[in-house]
């Protein structure tokens, strides 16, 4: 036993050390947009595509909009959407911009740890410096709620928060949404909404064991969504061979209808309440053009007459002002 004890001791004292190291390491790269000037209608816009409203606001239970989403049940425990209205106490209210920035795309909370990937941040580090002045803008005209979160209730050890740090540096990827020249603007356009702020990956690709995203496996399909259900493959092979068009996608994110008169359910049919039935009709076709073009040609079936718009110029866009009626449950 005599002959453990150095071993033994010196083994703790390495493993505290790097625990300690780990702990101390920083992952938050600092940002100064300062007092930029948002749009807040541009924001609002944003949030809606980026999925903020349907992720952070209860619906089913009838809760405030924004005041924070319904528990996500997964094989590591179960995580609760935070509170992100104006609340200085309870919510956002006490941030600044700058913290706002580096939460969204970098995945950091303004005390320096990291959030769990529960939170698609991996889908938004290609957001402008506007973009985050535009969303912040619009997160301040939402009422303020004085609700608490409840605690994320995880099962060891991916309740040791410090543990992120090597989670990120062995899994966190970046969304690549760089634009195509050979491409339409409705392919870029659609890019860039898959790809970043309507994370479709988040559902629609498989995760590992410890809950990266298998990069091998982009948009194949997952079968261990939160609460048990699914999401099915929506590559562009398996789509095309299920007779989806670019209109009938078009429909779909706006109505949850498939092209076989079936309904979309689960947390796709929240994903088209909040989100995706919100985008403008040329957003929607932007989507189906990217997920349903092989080597640049535009998959069978109807043409797409997408015609996108800068989001700058958009009308109708989704506000937050139509986020107050979501309190009662509604739209």
């Amino acid at each position: 036993m005599r002959l453990l004890v150095v071993p033994l001791t010196l083994g703790a004292i390495f493993a505290a050390a790097g625990i300690f190291i780990v702990a101390r390491w920083p992952i938050m790269e600092p940002v100064t947009l300062g007092m930029m000037e948002g749009d807040a209608k541009r924001g609002a816009y944003l949030a809606r595509s980026a999925g903020c409203v349907a992720c952070h606001t209860d619906v089913k239970m009838g809760g405030a909009a924004m005041a924070g989403g319904a528990p996500l049940d997964t094989p590591f425990g179960r995580f609760v959407p935070p509170n992100l209205t104006p609340d200085p106490v309870h919510g956002i209210g006490d941030w600044t911009l700058d913290q706002f920035a580096v939460a969204v795309r970098q995945g950091v909370r303004p005390d320096g740890k990291a959030y769990y990937p529960a939170f698609t941040y991996e889908f938004y580090n290609q957001f402008t410096d506007q973009d985050m002045a535009d969303l912040w803008t619009a997160f301040r005209t939402v009422p303020p709620v004085s609700v608490p979160t409840a605690r994320h209730d995880l099962n060891f050890p991916f309740n040791l928060r410090w543990g992120l740090k090597l989670w990120r540096a062995r899994y966190m990827t970046q969304s690549e949404t760089t634009p195509v020249m050979a491409q339409s603007d409705a392919w870029n356009r659609g890019q860039q909404l898959v790809n970043g702020a309507s994370h479709c990956g988040a559902c629609h690709t498989k995760r590992g064991l410890f809950g990266g995203l298998d990069a091998n496996a982009k948009l194949e399909g997952n079968t261990n969504l939160p609460g048990g259900s699914k999401a099915p493959s929506i590559s562009t092979e398996d789509l095309l061979s299920r007779g989806w068009t670019v209109a009938n996608m078009a429909y779909a994110l706006r109505t949850g209808i498939t092209p076989d008169g079936d309904v979309l359910g689960g947390s796709m049919a929240e994903a088209i309440a909040q989100g995706t039935g919100m985008l403008t009709e040329g957003d929607r076709e932007a989507i189906a053009t990217y997920l349903l073009t092989t080597s640049g040609q535009i998959s069978v079936g109807l043409p797409t007459n997408a015609a996108v718009s800068s989001m700058d110029s958009m009308a109708g866009m989704a506000g937050m002002e139509g986020m107050a009626g979501m309190e009662s449950g509604g739209n």
